[in-house]
C-alpha cells in the first residue's frame, strides 16, 4: 500500500461554489458517521426531470480537506453536490474519487474543474476513452440536450493499481481497485478507516436490482474478498439506505448466484437466448426495484459470458 499525501492548491472556493450552484439548491445529505455524509439518489432511471440524480454520493471531511465519492449523473447534480459540501464545511476539496465509469456516477465531474484531483481505478481512463462518446450520445435523450452539452468526460490523473491511501488530515481513506471485472472493469471502493464507513460504489446494490456490466462470475468471485474489508457499515452505489457490513452483501449475492445458476441451466437445456432471457432470474422479480428494466439485460450478459464456458 502506498500513501498519497494531501495535494496542495486543489481548492474550491466558496465563491466558486456559489457561482456553480446559483440556479440550484444543495443536494440533501445524511450524516452517516462523524465526518461522513451521503446523498441518496432516486431508485429510478435517468430522466430530464431527475437530472440523473439516481446514484448515491459521498462526502468525507478530514481535519484539512474534503474528498468526494462520485459526482452524480449530470453537471447540475454535481453543482448541487458542491453546494451541499459548502453547507457542511469550507475546507478545500482535494480529491474527487470516481468509483467506476458509469454516467450516473461521473457526469457531474465538470462541476469540480476549479480544483481537486480526480482519482480512480487504473482501468478507468481506458474505460472512459472507450465509452465516453457513446455515453454522451446515448444519454442525450435521457438527460436532454442542454444537460449533455455541459458534461465533460474527465479521466482521473491519480490512479489506484491495487490499494492506496489518501490522507485528509487525521482521516485516512483506503482505496481498493478490484479485479477481475465485476460490476464493471474499473470498480473502486473507499473505506474511511476512522469510522469504518465503506463507500462501495456499484459493487453493492440495495433495493435497486444489481446491474451486470462486467462479469457475473467475476462479481461473485470478488464478493468474498469484498466481505473481508474491515468496515462497519456501507453506503451502496444504489439504494436509499445504509446497511451493516458485510450482511449488506447477502441480497446481491443471492441474486447473482441465481442469475448464474439459471443461465447455466438454460444453456445446458439448449434454450435459445431469446427464450431463455424471460426465465433467467425470474424468481427474483419481487425482491428488487427496477427488475424489469435491468434483469433482461443482465440475463443477456450472463448468457453471453457463460455459453462458451
Amino acid at each position: 500500500m502506498r500513501t498519497l499525501g494531501v495535494l496542495v492548491g486543489a481548492i474550491l472556493t466558496l465563491g466558486a461554489a456559489a457561482e456553480a450552484g446559483a440556479d440550484g439548491t444543495p443536494l440533501a445529505v445524511q450524516k452517516v458517521a462523524d465526518g461522513d455524509y451521503a446523498h441518496f439518489g432516486q431508485v429510478a432511471l435517468t430522466t430530464p426531470e431527475n437530472a440523473g440524480d439516481i446514484a448515491n454520493l459521498g462526502i468525507i471531511v478530514g481535519q484539512d480537506a474534503v474528498a468526494l465519492v462520485d459526482t452524480g449523473g449530470s453537471v447540475a447534480v454535481g453543482q448541487r453536490l458542491l453546494l451541499a459540501v459548502r453547507g457542511i464545511t469550507d475546507k478545500p476539496i482535494h480529491y474527487i474519487i470516481n468509483t467506476h465509469d458509469h454516467p450516473d456516477h461521473v457526469f457531474g465531474n465538470a462541476a469540480f474543474l476549479s480544483g481537486g484531483t480526480f482519482v480512480g481505478h487504473h482501468n478507468l481512463p481506458t474505460e472512459l476513452a472507450k465509452r465516453g462518446a457513446y455515453y454522451l450520445r446515448s444519454f442525450r435523450d435521457q438527460l436532454g440536450e442542454q444537460a449533455i452539452a455541459a458534461v465533460k468526460i474527465i479521466p482521473p490523473t491519480l490512479l489506484v493499481d491495487t490499494e492506496a491511501t489518501l490522507d485528509l488530515g487525521g482521516r485516512r481513506l483506503r482505496l481498493t481497485a478490484w479485479s477481475p471485472a465485476a460490476h464493471t472493469d474499473c470498480d473502486l471502493t473507499v473505506l474511511d478507516e476512522t469510522t469504518g464507513v465503506l463507500f462501495a460504489g456499484d459493487l453493492v446494490f440495495l433495493e435497486h436490482v444489481p446491474v451486470v456490466d462486467g462479469s457475473v462470475t467475476g462479481w461473485l468471485s470478488v464478493i468474498p474478498r469484498l466481505a473481508q474489508v474491515p468496515a462497519r457499515i456501507v453506503v451502496p452505489g444504489h439504494g436509499r439506505l445504509v446497511a451493516p457490513w458485510p450482511q449488506a452483501l447477502e441480497d446481491e449475492t443471492r441474486y447473482l448466484t441465481v442469475l448464474a445458476r439459471d443461465t447455466r441451466q438454460q444453456i445446458a437445456a439448449g434454450t435459445p437466448l431469446a427464450r431463455a432471457v424471460a426465465d433467467i432470474g425470474s424468481s427474483e422479480r419481487n425482491r428488487w426495484q427496477l427488475f424489469d428494466d435491468y434483469n433482461a439485460r443482465n440475463a443477456t450478459a450472463a448468457f453471453s459470458e457463460l455459453e462458451w464456458q
